[in-house]
């Protein structure tokens, strides 16, 4: 009774904070990758907030291109931390290349949510504050640009109406549905 009693609380505590810092770090990954502003204060508190652990890794990883894998191995190693933590928690133990591959996915479905908050954040605000600036509604626009350009090249132009959001938004539904499973199931087989 003592530790189910606690190990929910606990639970709930690991995966809180560790959600959160992962969130941090694949934003400001994002924010890299799409060369948003550095000096926005958003990306200031994010790169404070996530600087120490990345110069470590930054000395034994390069970055590939564009790609700071630095952020990427981060964030997996920590997924895998977190979920380790929560499934020992739980008397549960998984091979290491099932936790690989569940936190892998777990990361994924964490990066297509991204892009999902991101785009209805960036929709609305155009309803309720069209053309002005502020620091979350340009972080934003650089985020999202790349993906809405590309469905509005695919969208006919509809005299006005900018369905590009509504695209985004089904086409990351539709490869969440689509990468999602065969990771878990591959997860459960490894198992």
């Amino acid at each position: 009774m003592g530790t189910s009693y606690m190990t929910n609380p606990v639970v709930f505590l690991i995966d809180t904070l560790f959600s959160l810092y992962i969130l941090f770090i694949v934003i400001r990954f994002l924010l890299q990758w799409t060369r948003a502003d550095f000096y926005n204060p958003i990306s200031q508190f994010l790169v404070k907030v996530t600087h120490p652990p990345l110069k470590v890794l930054r000395r034994f990883i390069p970055s590939v291109g564009k790609i700071d894998t630095s952020s990427i191995v981060l964030a997996l190693a920590l997924q895998m931390l977190a979920d380790f933590s929560i499934l020992a928690l739980k008397g549960v133990m998984v091979s290491i290349m099932a936790l690989v591959v569940l936190s892998f996915s777990q990361l994924v479905s964490l990066l297509i949510n991204v892009f999902v908050f991101a785009v209805l954040a960036r929709a609305i605000l155009s309803w309720f504050d069209p053309g002005n600036y502020n620091p979350a509604s340009s972080l934003l626009h650089s985020l999202t640009e790349p993906l809405l350009g590309v469905c509005r090249k695919v969208m006919p132009d509809l005299g006005g109406f900018d369905l590009s959001p509504l695209i985004a938004i089904v086409m990351l539904h539709l490869a969440k549905m689509m990468i999602l499973p065969p990771l878990s199931q591959l997860a459960i087989l490894i198992g």
